[in-house]
């Protein structure tokens, strides 16, 4: 299973070098190194950045590919290459392209803890904690007039006790000489003022909301259509709830203060 990767849309503009390096010619690497060894079966880790800006949603698996940053851009191309590479081999493969990723081990082992400079780049949760732990002081929230239910974006957040099911699914299913890809979602959307809402209610923390203007690039929805999932591979998320989600990647936060340097750890009751 082939997770390793940097994965910061923001970072990947400014450092686009860097991404095409880590993810595209890193997995190059590491399937020269499964040739080598005759390791016949790979799962791996993409999104769906790329994508692109998809004129029709929800996404399926067939819904064109046009990344419109490096981040999509390098994930694609490695895509590219392990597909080719399958052409002359009997390799099993399962490319999973995964949606909003949120929330924590239940049993408090693991959860995200981003580099303190890239905090400006990270995803809305990690802001959403920031703030209510006052690392920063308040959430900068841009974009309040896309056609909406309430005129801000809106993405599919799938919590990532569902994505260790889907890869595990993935691996009972993977076949010799066979491919599957499968976009791994909720296929429900939820705006980004829902997110802000449950993230407070989570944290117990009133959270200072600044609306800014939309950011050039971003597009108004962007969640799948997880039916190929559900029919090929038997999986369909269960951790729905975002409340729920964000409340479980809160008690990691809060027992992590300085990220995995921190010494304590969380035992569940």
């Amino acid at each position: 299973m082939h997770f390793a990767a940097v994965a910061y849309v923001g970072e990947s503009t400014l450092d686009p070098l860097k991404y095409y390096h880590n993810i595209t010619s890193n997995t190059l690497v590491v399937l020269e190194a499964m040739a080598t060894h005759g390791v016949k079966t790979l799962i791996y880790s993409s999104t769906c950045a790329t994508y692109g800006e998809p004129d029709k949603m929800p996404i399926t698996e067939s819904t064109t590919q046009v990344p419109i940053n490096p981040y999509g851009k390098a994930k694609k191309m490695a895509e590219d290459i392990i597909l080719d590479f399958h052409k002359n081999s009997n390799m099993a493969v399962m490319i999973l392209r995964y949606f909003n990723v949120i929330g924590s081990d239940p049993e408090g082992r693991l959860g995200e803890a981003p580099r303190p400079e890239l905090r400006e780049h990270g995803r809305i949760s990690g802001a959403c904690f920031d703030a209510a732990r006052g690392i920063i002081p308040g959430l900068k929230v841009r974009g309040t007039d896309y056609s909406t239910r309430d005129g801000t974006c809106i993405r599919d957040y799938i919590d990532v006790n569902d994505l260790v099911d889907a890869h595990v699914k993935a691996l009972e299913k993977a076949l010799p000489g066979k491919v599957g890809i499968y976009n791994v979602g909720t296929g429900k959307g939820r705006t980004v003022r829902e997110f802000v809402d449950a993230c407070m209610k989570a944290t117990g923390a009133k959270i200072k909301v600044e609306f800014l203007e939309r950011r050039p690039g971003d597009y108004a929805e962007v969640y799948s259509d997880p039916t190929k999932i559900r029919e090929e591979l038997n999986w369909t998320a269960k951790y729905t709830d975002l409340q729920q989600s964000l409340q479980t990647a809160w008690i990691w936060q809060k027992s992590h203060h300085n990220g995995y340097g921190v010494s304590s750890v969380y035992v569940s009751s």
